[in-house]
């Protein structure tokens, strides 16, 4: 049976989307290196030393149809800049997460994440006639969670205990999504704000 999302490369005026391959964890690392992202402990950057694990598990959960991994392609330099993907993938729900994004520390807020999560949410709701996209992040990741509300979703609640991370320590985990009903709304505004 073929995956619901295959072959997919998205485009926009400043970034391309296109899918996480293994050779392109030398500029992944280079990528995270600007500002040390694996650092932050509420996230899930690779190092040079887990690069190799990062891109083997994206892509095997790729080949299963859960997941949907990109690199994040700034088209001025044509430097990979970061990663996000498609991920808890339900077609027979028509639903998704989009999630396990970053961006190497000199390309955030710059309008970078306005652009890939508008070119993800319209092929969402737009190709795939989805229900519902779903965002989650660590209740921690403060900058997280305010990039999820600038983009129109609300917050539908927090889970508790939620898992462990790597470190051990717990995570509370912080569910917000975007309707179908909602996608004109907030299509309209991120479309508005890319504009700017």
């Amino acid at each position: 049976m073929k995956n619901w999302i295959d072959d997919l490369t998205l485009e926009g005026g400043r970034v391309k989307l296109v899918p996480l391959e293994r050779a392109h964890k030398t500029a992944l690392v280079k990528a995270a290196t600007d500002g040390k992202l694996w650092e932050l402990w509420y996230t899930s950057v690779p190092s040079a030393d887990t690069v190799d694990q990062y891109v083997d598990r994206a892509i095997s959960q790729r080949e299963s149809g859960k997941e949907y991994p990109f690199v994040v392609i700034d088209k001025d330099s044509g430097a990979i800049v970061g990663s996000t993907r498609y991920y808890s993938i339900q077609p027979e729900h028509r639903r998704l997460e989009i999630g396990y994004t970053w961006y190497a520390q000199s390309h955030q807020r710059t309008g970078i994440n306005a652009e890939c999560k508008f070119l993800m949410l319209r092929y969402a709701f737009e190709v795939l006639d989805c229900i519902a996209v779903q965002f989650m992040t660590n209740w921690h990741n403060l900058r997280s969670r305010k990039a999820i509300e600038r983009l129109g979703a609300k917050q539908d609640g927090v889970l508790r205990n939620h898992r462990l991370n790597a470190d051990g320590s717990v995570r509370d985990t912080v569910v917000y999504s975007i309707t179908s009903l909602e996608w004109a709304g907030v299509k309209k505004s991120l479309f508005y704000d890319l504009k700017q």
